[in-house]
């Protein structure tokens, strides 16, 4: 076998875990080499920029709040379930604090002057925020709410700001970064099976076909949310272009492949075969979330695990009004505390509702909705959509029509929003809602939502969170047998980790970090 290049460690994928891959295999006194297919980034950098953390972090006592590692790990615990290992959700609980003040030692900035909200997504200047089911009333009942939601300072959605901390230091430390290179297999040892080195299909550098490569990604990226069959277009054109242009390398790395390469929403064959309740949400991420780190794991051995699981967001909050109504399924019936995390109410609705569902909103709601996202200083992905949602809504003057316009059982709808009346006045809501976000739905015409996953005026973004199964120790992938293949690791979401049974905002980059900085210490650290 002849080898175009050498390294210690060879990473591949640059968004959060790659990158926090190759500084602590750096750090720790590996040769590293990254080979990203596209730009670099990853759905990190289009992300919100929000890492999950507590414990006791400086912006939570700046804000006055006791948090405590044992807190976090009691909250986490309900949310994760068996994901990982109790033993490893409280050592990420535990290094939380070191993992916020490692991205400030980078240039990273988490300080927020304003009190912390419940909402999607905060605004510009509040950088501190309830991320997640903290404040309901079961998740309180065994955890001390915090706000554990650390936005990094920047305008906008700031993900693509952190990743620039962390790319910012992968340069400061020498390490090659081999863009348009994707990895197309692994090369291993024939007797023993241990992974060598990869085989990189790259497009020549400064090339033509480079340039209109990443033209038409840059174009693909940004059309998506609101252009996705352009958007694929595009990418079927560079995808043929990688394929007629692209030369291979053969690159050795002599302690270890890191798989960072992401999720696998944009692979519609995975979605169908593993998650086919929720190919009618929005893909969300990056083009590279095509599942190619799993499948290069799989290739070789590797066992995979909670592939099912997704993470699809039906975000109700803000308006602030909006969790205030009552959501119900195609039975007329509540199905779901509507003041949860987005992604429960979305997870429940796709696995278990077909994923269609209403809001549903009397006129007193509506109005102070409306007035919210017209001059509430929402985000305009929050408001606008929510305007239009409510302004075309159908409506009716008595539940009966509703329920008639809807194609739901009049009787079921009308028992629902009886008892959702009853349970506002006695202070009890039958889902466990909190009494400031119960309100009577008396003042007619009453008005139907559509926040179903199909949605074209209100998406449901989703992620997948499944992937290679790893030793929680070391991040080492491992086989059927439970045996970790030698020389291979993953991290991010292209392995099970924290956020793999369940999601809340800024823990899958939480996760990304903390399972990329451990694959790059334990791999520098495997004997060459």
């Amino acid at each position: 076998m002849s080898w175009d290049q050498h390294c210690d460690v060879l990473v591949l994928g640059f968004g959060a875990a790659g990158a926090a891959a190759a500084i602590t295999a750096c750090e720790s006194g590996a040769t590293v080499l990254v080979a990203e297919r596209f730009e670099g980034g990853g759905a990190t950098a289009m992300s919100g920029g929000v890492v999950y953390a507590g414990g006791g972090t400086r912006q939570q006592k700046a804000a006055g709040y006791d948090d405590t590692p044992e807190a976090m790990f009691n909250y986490l615990r309900m949310e994760t379930g068996d994901a990982v290992s109790a033993t490893t959700l409280r050592r990420f609980c535990e290094d939380s604090v070191g993992m916020i003040e490692w991205l400030e030692s980078l240039g990273a900035n988490f300080d927020s002057s304003a009190p912390p909200p419940k909402t999607s997504y905060p605004k510009d200047g509040i950088y501190l925020y309830y991320s997640g089911n903290e404040g309901v009333k079961e998740y309180a009942a065994v955890a001390k709410p915090a706000p554990r939601g650390h936005r990094t300072r920047g305008s906008w959605l700031s993900g693509k700001a952190l990743h620039e901390f962390l790319k910012a230091r992968v340069q400061a430390l020498g390490v090659p970064l081999l863009t348009q290179s994707s990895a197309r297999r692994l090369i291993t040892d024939a007797t023993s099976g241990a992974v060598l080195g990869a085989e990189i299909w790259q497009l020549p550098p400064g090339s033509p076909a480079a340039t209109q490569h990443l033209k038409w990604m840059r174009r693909a990226e940004k059309v998506h949310n609101f252009a996705p069959k352009w958007a694929d277009g595009l990418r079927d054109k560079a995808r043929a272009l990688e394929a007629a242009e692209a030369r291979p390398l053969r690159i050795r790395a002599a302690r270890g492949v890191v798989l960072a390469t992401g999720g696998f929403i944009f692979n519609r064959e995975m979605v169908t075969e593993h998650a086919p309740k929720y190919m009618q949400t929005m893909r969300l991420g990056a083009t590279g979330c095509d599942g190619s780190g799993i499948r290069l794991g799989a290739s070789v051995g590797g066992a995979t695990a909670r592939l099912n699981k997704v993470s699809a967001w039906r975000f109700i909050n803000p308006p602030e009004n909006w969790p205030r109504g009552a959501v119900i399924n195609q039975q007329g019936q509540r199905f779901c505390n509507e003041q949860v995390y987005g992604a429960k109410l979305g997870v429940e609705m796709c696995e278990h509702h077909g994923g269609r569902a209403w809001l549903v909103l009397d006129r007193r709601l509506r109005a102070a909705a409306i007035k919210e996202a017209l001059f509430g200083g929402l985000w305009f992905f929050q408001s606008v959509p929510a305007f239009f949602l409510m302004l075309f809504a159908p409506r009716a003057r008595t539940i009966a029509q509703l329920a008639a316009k809807l194609k739901v059982p009049p009787a079921a709808l009308g028992s629902t929003i009886n008892h959702y009346n009853a349970g506002v006045v006695s202070n009890n809501d039958a889902l466990g809602k909190s009494q400031n976000m119960l309100a009577p739905l008396s003042q007619a015409p009453y008005y139907a939502l559509d926040i179903s996953a199909s949605s074209k005026t209100f998406p449901c973004p989703a992620i997948t969170l499944g992937g290679l199964k790893v030793d929680e120790e070391t991040g080492a992938v491992l086989n059927s047998q439970g045996q970790a293949i030698a020389g291979l690791y993953a991290a991010g979401r292209a392995a099970v980790g924290i956020a793999s049974n369940g999601y809340v905002s800024g823990l899958s980059i939480a996760d990304c970090l903390w399972s990329g900085r451990r694959a790059g210490t334990q791999s520098a650290g495997r004997k060459a």
